[in-house]
């Protein structure tokens, strides 16, 4: 059986978003999660807004709420890391403005939020929430600018 190469690709549903600089972001997640000791395969974040988002909230997680955020993990093997990652730009540009940052940066931060859902990690405890924010800050801090 051959290696899948990572392909790691943007689209987007319902918003006129067009994430920039997508080369450098492509290299960032094939980094973190090489340092997580795992391999990109496939993964397609889906940027969209709060209503194509809520019914997949919806059917899926039985939420009946917005979210920023919701990662699917097709991995079919331990150290691959394969799946889709939604993220609602509506949701992000609302927490930016709450937690004053800027929106790419909170954008990024979603994105590495989910690329560590695919690669095992949760965040229903404190103490799990505590280890990804940690590992959320690590691995912006290491985003090239």
């Amino acid at each position: 059986m051959g290696e899948i190469k990572a392909a790691i690709h943007f689209f987007s549903e319902n918003v006129p978003f067009v994430l920039k600089g997508k080369r450098k972001v492509r290299a960032w997640i094939v980094s973190a999660l090489l340092q997580e000791q795992k391999h990109a395969g496939v993964i397609n974040f889906i940027f969209c807004d709060d209503a194509y988002l809520l019914p997949i909230n919806q059917s899926y997680l039985r939420h009946d709420t917005f979210t920023d955020i919701i990662s699917f993990d097709y991995s079919d093997h331990q150290s691959r890391v394969q799946g889709d990652v939604f993220i609602s730009i509506e949701r992000a540009r609302e927490n930016a403005r709450i937690f004053k940052v800027k929106v790419s940066d909170e954008i990024h931060r979603l994105m590495i939020h989910g690329v560590l859902h695919l690669g095992g990690y949760l965040d229903e405890t404190p103490g799990e929430k505590a280890v990804m924010s940690q590992k959320e800050d690590y691995y912006l801090s290491l985003l090239p600018k």
